[in-house]
């Protein structure tokens, strides 16, 4: 896992989400295992911010991304880390990092990018 500074974001790789879903799927559960073994070893308190991609409303995508960040909190704390130690937080599609925005014309892939999972 890459060093970890304060205030800067990390982008979990591995973790990604089907279209419209929130639940952790099962090739996302060593990404997750990893931050987890890295957050017993480190006495660090972390946000896990959530994104999506652009299709949908933006009401509705924020929605999904806390529903997201939760999921993924859920299976952290599942695994043994205090509760004050992690925070949800949804960004919808708000923070996307291509140009894959309202109305873009993107392929699955550059749409795939924006659903992601960041430390902070």
């Amino acid at each position: 896992m890459k060093k970890i500074i304060q205030d800067e974001n990390i982008v979990l790789e591995n973790i990604y989400y089907d279209y419209n879903k929130w639940n952790i799927r099962p090739d996302a559960k060593p990404a997750l295992d990893k931050l987890v073994n890295t957050l017993k070893r480190n006495p660090i308190i972390i946000e896990l911010g959530s994104h999506t991609d652009s299709r949908g409303k933006d009401d509705y995508n924020m929605d999904l991304s806390n529903k997201r960040a939760k999921s993924a909190v859920d299976y952290i704390l599942s695994r043994g880390i205090k509760p004050s130690r992690i925070t949800a937080k949804g960004y919808g599609e708000s923070k996307h990092i291509n140009e894959c925005g309202n109305d873009a014309k993107c392929t699955e892939q550059q749409h795939q990018e924006n659903r992601r999972i960041e430390i902070k």
